[in-house]
């Protein structure tokens, strides 16, 4: 067990295996947030040498402790996907959920512009037009 500072109190950092088999996969790195951890550990190697025996040892397998739990980022990822037109069956599959209805009932959210877009197709109906696609 270990412990991270976050936003002034010290929180325990568990790590566990993946509930099941297919949950263990790898999923590609694209370049611009490779680029940006690089960046992050490398400011934290600086601090490191900067702080010498005072900086906190504690947790250097990880690169970004602070704020946001990792598992939390998962709820923005699936909805910036299907925003930018990912299919829900290829955001399962991303997500290694065993049916789409997982997916789409606990991980899909609708932004405010997916709103408006909705309603704007109500008011397309009532004026007779067709969907717009």
């Amino acid at each position: 067990m270990k412990e991270a500072k976050n936003d002034g109190t010290f929180t325990e950092i568990r790590k566990s295996k993946p509930k099941t088999k297919s949950s263990r996969r790898m999923l590609p790195l694209v370049a611009p947030v490779e680029e940006l951890l690089l960046n992050m550990l490398e400011e934290q190697r600086k601090n490191r040498a900067m702080c010498g025996e005072c900086y906190y040892k504690g947790d250097q397998e990880y690169i970004y402790v602070n704020k946001i739990r990792f598992h939390d980022l998962r709820h923005s990822c699936v909805t910036l996907l299907y925003k930018h037109g990912v299919g829900m069956k290829d955001i399962q599959e991303w997500l290694g959920h065993s049916t789409i209805a997982t997916t789409a009932n606990i991980y899909t959210h609708l932004d405010y512009s997916s709103k408006v877009e909705s309603a704007n197709a109500i008011l397309g109906v009532f004026r007779g037009e067709e969907a717009e696609k």
